[in-house]
């Protein structure tokens, strides 16, 4: 079958024997798995009739020691692994058991044809508020603030009913401001919308494009031409807003231009003076809508929460395990730091799902029970470009 050579090692191994061997302990790792797991699911119903928590650490501890102690010393820390995952696994079981006939906090449908009061960062022409009447309806009059913040405020303090606000665009990637206040305020997000973002370059009648000495435009959209923006003599000035930057070219009396959209040029009276100047196209923006209370379309389709993990080996692993297990498919990972000098992060996470099937709620109140500083940010439907 195979032959030894002299110094001990397998030559001309029959491959087809040693799979076969490995088939076979897999079948058994197998069975065994199964009966470990059946013994899990008895242990979860012990602890919900006597009440007892689902983690108990000094248990995992001891495991894993011994574990450690009778492995060899080259595999002690892939057994470490492998028991770590079996556990993962088992605790997530044991959630499902136990959350399964637990109902999810009661939620109302969104109804975007009744909804009023809705608020957007910057002036009329701006892409939030072309987000904004792709959800709402192009009849809907929408409030404008100066900043993101205000529509965070706005909405938790009840004086808008929704938010809209920019997320996540295919070019220049997140929207770092939309995060970083995301984790400082109480809301939900209960619908999304992608939208097709064109950028021109415009200015006032009769501006020449070698006059231009500065383009004004909200930093992401500088971010998305900034290959355009190197054919040009003139700086690149960061502005709040795409649209507030075309009404500043509008009462300027300075040769300057802005980044912003062909429609919004033509609000502003502007000459288009470069058409499609992105980087990459096609290019969009995904924009979400927030609000204080707890709302759902029906068909929504993606779960969007926020946490922190601790800074251990495999946390953000044995997280990701969860979902795996579940069956659940995860759309997105962002993270952010948090500002208080301990190198914290808050991870923010999209996946698919609705909080009607068992094994999303299930999923969703295990980890707040079990994950730090945990939070439910919505489901909500994920609206594709609308033409």
């Amino acid at each position: 079958m195979y032959n030894i050579n002299m110094k001990g090692g397998f030559k001309n191994m029959d491959l087809n024997y040693l799979r076969n061997e490995i088939d076979k302990i897999d079948s058994e790792i197998l069975s065994i798995f199964e009966k470990r797991m059946d013994l899990c699911r008895q242990v979860a119903v012990y602890k919900k009739e006597n009440n007892l928590p689902i983690f108990q650490g000094n248990r995992e501890n001891q495991i894993i020691e011994k574990i450690r102690d009778k492995a060899p010393e080259q595999l002690r820390d892939g057994s470490t692994a492998l028991f770590l995952s079996i556990m993962d696994i088992s605790k997530s079981l044991q959630q499902y058991e136990i959350y399964k006939n637990i109902p999810f906090p009661e939620y109302k449908t969104l109804d975007t044809e009744t909804a009023r009061n809705i608020i957007c960062q910057g002036v009329e022409g701006s892409n939030s508020e072309e987000a904004a009447k792709k959800l709402f309806g192009s009849s809907k009059d929408i409030k404008f603030c100066s900043d993101f913040n205000d529509v965070f405020r706005a909405v938790e303090d009840g004086t808008a009913d929704f938010g809209i606000l920019p997320i996540l665009n295919s070019t220049a990637g997140s929207v770092t401001q939309t995060y970083d206040l995301m984790k400082k305020h109480n809301f939900y997000i209960v619908s999304s919308v992608n939208i097709e973002i064109c950028h021109c370059l415009a200015a006032k009648k009769n501006t020449r494009f070698e006059d231009i000495t500065a383009v004004y435009s909200h930093p992401h959209a500088l971010s998305q031409c900034s290959e355009f923006l190197k054919s040009g003599s003139f700086k690149a000035v960061s502005y709040a807003n795409t649209a507030m930057s075309a009404l500043y070219a509008k009462e300027s009396d300075e040769p300057i231009a802005a980044i912003c959209s062909e429609k919004c040029a033509e609000l502003y009276g502007l000459e288009i003076i470069k058409k499609n100047i992105a980087d990459s196209k096609p290019n969009y923006t995904k924009f979400i809508c927030i609000s204080k209370k707890f709302l759902r379309e029906n068909d929504a389709d993606t779960i969007s929460v926020m946490l922190k993990l601790p800074h251990k080996t495999g946390s953000l692993y044995r997280l990701l395990t969860k979902f795996f297990v579940s069956g659940l498919n995860l759309k997105r990972i962002e993270s952010r730091p948090i500002p208080d000098g301990s190198f914290d992060v808050v991870f923010y996470l999209d996946f698919e799902g609705n909080v009607d099937d068992v094994k999303v709620s299930s999923l969703i109140m295990e980890m707040n029970d079990t994950v730090d500083d945990f939070r439910f940010l919505g489901n909500f439907h994920e609206h594709k470009t609308i033409d």
